[in-house]
C-alpha cells in the first residue's frame, strides 16, 4: 500500500493535501447566544446539505435554581410546531462535591415513549452564579423522508445538590418526514445564559 504525504514535512507550512486524502470535518452554520430566553430554535441550516448535524452546548445557564431540565424537541414544519413522537431513554453518571455519594442511575421518568413532548438532555440543572451544562447533541440524516430520525446526546451539568452529573440521551424522532428545525428550552424558567451552535458534519 502506497503511503500519502502532505506536501510539506513541516506540519505549520502545509499549504495542500495529496487528492486522495478527503477535507472533511466540522462546518459551523449558525450559533445563537442566549439572553433570559424562553426558547433557542433552529429553523435554517438543517437540509439535506449534511448526512449529520451536532448542536454544541456552552455553559448554558438556568434562569432559576433547580426543578428544571435542558430539553429539546424537533419540528417537520419548519417551526410551526414542536411535536414529534420520540421514542428515547436515558441514563446518568453522578458525583457529590463532597465525595460522599456517586453511582449510575436510569430513570425511567425520563423516557419517552412515542412522547410528543420535550426530551431531557440535562438532569435538574444549578441556578448558582457558577453553574452551567455544557454538551452535544447529534441529530443524524434529518432530511430523510424514509427512516426515523436517530440522535445521541452527552451533557455535563452542576447540578442543583451540587453534583457533577453525565446525563446521556438517545432515541429516533418516530417520523418519515424530514426534520427541518430544532427547539431548545428549559422545562421551567429561562435559558439565562449560554452559547448554541449548530455544525454540519461532512
Amino acid at each position: 500500500m502506497a503511503l500519502n504525504f502532505a506536501n510539506n514535512n513541516s506540519l505549520s507550512a502545509i499549504s495542500s493535501l495529496p487528492a486522495s486524502i478527503s477535507g472533511g470535518g466540522m462546518t459551523l452554520i449558525q450559533e445563537q447566544t442566549a439572553s433570559s430566553s424562553s426558547t433557542i430554535s433552529f429553523t435554517s441550516g438543517i437540509d439535506d446539505t449534511y448526512d449529520e448535524y451536532v448542536f454544541k452546548f456552552y455553559d448554558i445557564h438556568p434562569s432559576q435554581d433547580g426543578s428544571t431540565f435542558f430539553s429539546f424537541n424537533m419540528s417537520v414544519d419548519s417551526g410551526s410546531n414542536y411535536n414529534v413522537a420520540k421514542t428515547t431513554t436515558d441514563f446518568y453518571a453522578y458525583h457529590n462535591e463532597g465525595g460522599s455519594s456517586s453511582g449510575i442511575y436510569y430513570d425511567p421518568n425520563y423516557d419517552l415513549a412515542q412522547g410528543t413532548g420535550f426530551q431531557y438532555l440535562a438532569d435538574n440543572s444549578g441556578g448558582d452564579n457558577d453553574q452551567a451544562l455544557s454538551g452535544t447533541l447529534h441529530l443524524f440524516n434529518p432530511s430523510s423522508t424514509t427512516f426515523v430520525k436517530h440522535f445521541i446526546s452527552t451533557t455535563n451539568v452542576a447540578q442543583v445538590a451540587d453534583y457533577s452529573v453525565a446525563f446521556y440521551a438517545a432515541g429516533y424522532g418516530n417520523t418519515t418526514s424530514a426534520v427541518d428545525a430544532i427547539q431548545f428550552k428549559m422545562s421551567a424558567g429561562n435559558i439565562d445564559s449560554g452559547v448554541i451552535k449548530l455544525y454540519g458534519i461532512s
